[in-house]
């Protein structure tokens, strides 16, 4: 046999090029269970003949038949497809998402001919704008930088300056989509991201639609991904969902809860159901109650326009707090497809229970002037830009219930707050003592409950908690603790959270992304709370460096527990 390019066969080649061979052997892998997988799950459509300078003439659907289709060593990879970000000069932006985008180019996941359009009132040049983004990514990128990655993510960069309610700017925007999908290949592909306040959701969407930016070309898509927080209310919610689904079908929306793209939260799902040493007593029968905290070591910095009047409770407990706590009780998925975990979520969102008394089963909190890592630091009351006042609340506990076969009578606490002694956010899952104790009362007295501590950040990864003798001639007993950390298990980092949920936006991949059913039945949850504290005093004051006012310590005595302390 001859040998064609390489080595190659030259029937090997002809059968790779000729499209009755090219027939035959999507038939033979369709036969043999392999897909053909491109944006959405579906075939990729073949690249224009201006997309020459993209595209090689090697026929994008071809399938190397040597694969194994449940090798999963070769990651997804987005197919044709481009980024508008609204808001692009914004923190969010320039900290989180550009150098995501970055990192995600710089992986291989991102196809050649991405492109990146910025949207924001700056009087700023495609030059400008490209700029900014490498300052960014230089300094946030996870990843090291490479000059001809930058360079190929570069050649896709547009900028658009205008407001939100500029028909002229989104009539230069969609000129730019049109350009974008001629000269790099997007196939008409976009994703929307919606990072800009809430208050200006309804005028993009609708400037969206009106400019027909909105509707996709046949065969392409276009998707929208919107920030938290997501309405202030239930009924704010609801009317934020009604405009946003008359321009966007409820598929195509992507609101985004950057806990959920964490490598942990994902983790607690294979930690569960993966296993099946602890599925068995992960029910009230040997749980005592649940703990789930959000901790940050630092006030409010230059946000007072956007904290005052929302709070920890609607900045965190309405969306990350309660989405933990309903992957942490939910029953078992169907699959791991957005569908299955939607309707196992809504289950126990439906199922949860607030306490009868408000008034002590929960609390809000203020953080006061304090020394706080050496530092003398502010109260939230002495910040720039706060009204002295205010009854905004910068630490929230609140005591749940599940009222399902599985959970009922275990309490779920769950507390959140600004200025406390370090940050971390962790899922602690508290057992019952043991019904009886051989050893005498003194062998067993610095012996704590068995606990299974899910850490989401910083230091990702879990720790269980159980008792053992401590070496000697006499019998004592006391904690110690086995860590599992990602950091020292896998040679590979964690990517951030953005990526992973940019990557999923790209691909339509809506496992991690809470839908408008969740966010309205998670603010039918907080707003007798909020309802409450707005009719009855004011927040507790805390003194910054600790761990929240002494009413949260003694919620938590009534019941005859204590905080973990992290």
């Amino acid at each position: 046999m001859s040998e064609g390019i390489e080595g190659i066969p030259q029937t090997a080649e002809q059968e790779t090029k000729g499209t009755k061979e090219d027939k035959e052997a999507r038939a033979a892998q369709e036969a043999a269970g392999v897909e053909q997988t491109g944006v959405s799950g579906t075939a990729e459509a073949a690249p224009s003949a201006d997309r020459a300078d993209t595209y090689t003439d090697i026929d994008i659907d071809f399938i190397n038949p040597l694969r194994d289709p449940q090798d999963r060593r070769l990651p997804r990879i987005a197919g044709p497809s481009g980024l508008v970000i609204f808001g692009v000069t914004g923190d969010l932006s320039r900290k989180k998402l550009m150098p995501a985008v970055y990192d995600l180019a710089n992986r291989g996941l991102l196809p050649p001919g991405f492109s990146l359009v910025g949207f924001a009132r700056r009087d700023w040049e495609d030059q400008d704008f490209a700029q900014v983004v490498h300052d960014a990514v230089r300094e946030h990128a996870r990843t090291p930088f490479r000059e001809e990655v930058w360079q190929q993510l570069a050649e896709g960069m547009r900028f658009i300056p205008g407001d939100f309610d500029d028909d002229t700017a989104f009539k230069q925007l969609r000129s730019a989509v049109e350009e974008l999908d001629a000269s790099r290949g997007t196939s008409g592909n976009y994703a929307f991201y919606l990072s800009v306040p809430p208050k200006f959701f309804p005028k993009v969407v609708q400037q969206l639609k009106k400019h027909k930016l909105a509707s996709a070309p046949e065969g392409s898509w276009r998707r929208a991904v919107i920030e938290k927080p997501f309405g202030h209310d239930l009924r704010s919610a609801e009317e934020l969902n009604r405009i946003v689904h008359e321009v966007f079908d409820p598929e195509q929306v992507f609101r985004i809860d950057h806990y959920l793209g964490k490598e942990t939260v994902q983790n607690l799902l294979a930690l569960r159901f993966a296993n099946q040493m602890f599925e068995p007593i992960w029910n009230r029968s040997f749980v005592d109650h649940v703990q789930i905290t959000m901790a940050e070591d630092i006030g409010i910095g230059g946000r007072a326009g956007y904290y005052d009047g929302i709070g920890a409770a609607r900045d965190v407990i309405q969306n990350h707090l309660l989405q933990l706590m309903a992957l942490t009780a939910m029953e078992e998925p169907a699959a791991f497809d957005a569908a299955s975990l939607l309707t196992e979520k809504l289950k126990v969102l439906k199922a949860v229970r607030l306490p009868q008394d408000l008034g002590r089963g929960t609390v809000r909190g203020q953080y006061a002037a304090a020394w706080q890592g050496g530092t003398k630091v502010r109260g939230y009351l002495e910040e720039d830009g706060i009204d002295q006042s205010s009854t905004t609340d910068t630490y929230a506990a609140v005591r749940l219930q599940v009222d399902n076969r599985r959970w009922a009578g275990v309490p779920f606490y769950l507390r959140t707050g600004k200025r406390l002694g370090r940050r971390v956010t962790e899922i602690a899952v508290v057992f019952q003592r043991a019904p009886h104790s051989p050893f005498d009362s003194t062998a067993t007295e610095e012996l704590g409950s068995n606990a299974i501590v899910i850490r989401v950040q910083p230091d990702e990864g879990m720790t269980v908690r159980f008792g053992s003798k401590v070496p000697g001639t006499s019998m004592e007993i006391r904690d110690v603790t086995m860590d599992f950390a990602y950091g020292e298990s896998f040679t590979e980092s964690s990517p951030e959270a953005y990526e992973r949920l940019i990557l999923d936006v790209l691909l339509g991949d809506a496992n991690l992304f809470p839908r408008h059913q969740e966010v309205e039945e998670s603010w039918k949850i907080l707003d007798p709370i909020e309802q409450y504290w707005a009719t009855h005093g004011r927040p507790a004051q805390y003194a910054s460096g600790g761990w929240g006012p002494e009413e949260a310590d003694e919620m938590l005595a009534r019941d005859g527990r204590s905080w973990r302390r992290p």
